[in-house]
């Protein structure tokens, strides 16, 4: 399957990069980003690898599920013939206030 990573996905890596780099280390950024990849790149050859959230099931949005890669969650969805990647956020953060803030935007 297609792998498309969304606008939005993009802001959060840019964000994700950010504070990992000013609180941590670049080496740090990189050891992330790669797992990141690797874990997108799976979802072309395992789309239904992912589980659907809990938070998400919760407001009966089972179209969206989630992997995780180190201390990341990864939302997607997945449509006919192509996965689509909403969101990377440290899976620490609760999920439901990432996502009103960015409804507010």
């Amino acid at each position: 399957m297609k792998v498309v990573i969304l606008a939005s996905a993009e802001a959060d890596l840019a964000a994700l990069r950010s504070y990992i780099v000013k609180n941590f280390s670049a080496t740090t950024w990189q050891a992330t980003y790669t797992k990141l990849k690797l874990a997108i790149r799976n979802l072309a050859s395992f789309p239904q690898l992912g589980g659907i959230p809990d938070e998400l099931a919760t407001l009966n949005l089972t179209q969206y599920r989630q992997i995780l890669s180190g201390k990341n969650r990864i939302i997607y969805e997945v449509r006919q013939d192509a996965v689509y990647v909403h969101l990377i956020v440290d899976a620490r953060r609760d999920l439901k206030e990432v996502l009103m803030q960015r409804l507010l935007r």
